[in-house]
């Protein structure tokens, strides 16, 4: 296994494999610990997370820069994902004990509850675009609910695997309440399998999740899936374009386009179409595309270079289909898999930009008459991940997002995931939530106790 750098195609470290004798010890370990560990109350569950967003502070530097170096985002945003992560470890051990407060139910019994126990070891397999932040996000609530968990990290980003069982460790959790096991994935339906996982939680791809939804079925274990997106920007003929269009780039841009909220798809009412495309090509073509480590830099590289040959393919064939390159469209020349920031408008389906996810600085614009259009034409994708309007009208915006088909909706703001709301996606999006109560719950024993 092997980490490369994107910025410049060189590689940084070598990882050999866990054999499967290690990942049994692994397993036979994080299982001892979770018999124990299900057994601590709260408070000492509490002053682990605690210590675990002191740790990610401290060291802050260094993990974002290994982020950077790993997978190519800009530095300033590797530094915001370790704080996120601080703030999302502190928020699950303030609230996990009311969230997770047995409720009394009135019956014909003498006292009547329902507990949230946990279940065991937590299988999560989490993707390379935020390498701290997704594994995090899904430990920190299984590990507050008396869960113990096991990571298998994206195989391009070994280090941010074994910084985060570290991180652990410096921060006082016991050996196996945190895991990394360094596995293809060619391996992962026998770790599912694996007697010592009681529930998988995956953020990847559709057709990671298609695999892992499968084998988990198969074993009968709980899964959360958390997928692809290819979520619609609304723009109705009443927003106010010169606040809007900033914050299109910044929705479409981040994490260099590499993220499955990213809005992709930007659909605009016919009156302001032409001024919105005009305004967002000038500023997308005058963002920054170069090394992720100078904080210049507004876009880094693409993580591999297999990444950049599909969006290159994805603009050449919806181009090829009768979209409009407005601004962008190609490879960037010398090292590393740099991609320029592209603008495609008159993209309608049936184009590869408008029907699959595209993960790069890709943006597609597609022109409406009407909200009602908007909002048909968003809903016409396989994904159902995050969805944003965009008017003066906040009611109009709230009254809108009851139709749209999406596990998250934002009036006027970028979609992003936040510790207390819950997160997740419908459709091919995948099903399951992460994050606040809901998300608590997802690895839990539901437990009815009835007491005469």
């Amino acid at each position: 296994m092997r980490s490369v750098n994107p910025a410049t195609g060189e590689p940084i470290a070598e990882y050999p494999e866990h054999d499967p004798a290690e990942v049994q010890r692994r397993l036979e370990r994080a299982a001892a610990t979770f018999a124990t560990w299900r057994r601590t109350s709260f408070a000492e569950r509490s002053a682990i997370l605690v210590s675990v967003a002191r740790v990610l502070r401290q060291d802050r530097d260094r993990f974002a820069r290994l982020m950077t170096t790993e997978m190519g985002k800009p530095i300033a945003q590797a530094e915001a994902e370790v704080e996120k992560c601080a703030w999302c470890c502190e928020h699950f051990a303030e609230h996990a004990e009311r969230y997770l407060a047995p409720r009394e139910i009135a019956t014909d019994a003498a006292r009547s509850l329902v507990r949230y126990d946990p279940l065991g070891v937590v299988l999560a397999i989490m993707p390379w675009n935020f390498p701290f932040w997704q594994v995090i996000r899904c430990a920190a609530p299984a590990l507050m609910a008396g869960d113990t968990v096991v990571l298998k990290h994206a195989s391009n980003v070994c280090g941010c695997a074994l910084a985060l069982e570290s991180l652990f460790g410096d921060a006082g959790a016991p050996p196996g309440l945190f895991t990394a096991l360094l596995v293809s994935s060619a391996r992962v339906e026998a770790l599912i399998e694996h007697p010592r996982v009681a529930a998988v939680s995956l953020t990847g791809s559709e057709t990671a999740g298609i695999a892992v939804g499968r084998s988990a079925g198969a074993a009968l274990k709980k899964t959360v899936l958390e997928l692809g997106g290819s979520d619609p920007f609304i723009v109705l003929a009443d927003a106010d374009l010169e606040a809007v269009v900033p914050q299109a780039v910044a929705a479409r841009v981040q994490n260099n386009g590499e993220s499955c909220i990213a809005a992709k798809r930007f659909i605009v009412e016919e009156p302001i179409a032409e001024r919105f495309e005009r305004a967002l090509g000038e500023r997308m073509a005058a963002l920054r595309v170069g090394d992720p480590l100078e904080r210049t830099s507004d876009v880094g590289p693409l993580a591999r270079a297999d990444l950049r040959d599909e969006l290159d393919r994805q603009v050449r064939e919806s181009v090829e289909r009768g979209a409009v390159l407005a601004t962008g469209g190609r490879r960037l020349d010398g090292p590393g898999w740099y991609y320029s920031s592209t603008v495609l408008s008159r993209v309608t389906p049936g184009m590869p930009a408008f029907d699959e996810e595209t993960f790069g600085p890709l943006a597609a614009v597609s022109r409406v008459p009407g909200a009602e259009q908007a909002v048909e034409l968003a809903n016409r994708s396989r994904y159902g991940l995050g969805a944003s309007v965009w008017t003066r009208d906040r009611e109009r915006g709230e009254a809108l997002t009851r139709d749209l088909e999406a596990g998250a909706t934002f009036v006027n703001g970028i979609v992003k995931s936040d510790p207390r709301l819950p997160f997740g996606g419908v459709k091919r999006s995948g099903y399951g939530r992460e994050l606040s109560a809901a998300g608590i719950r997802e690895f839990v024993n539901l437990k009815t106790v009835w007491v005469r």
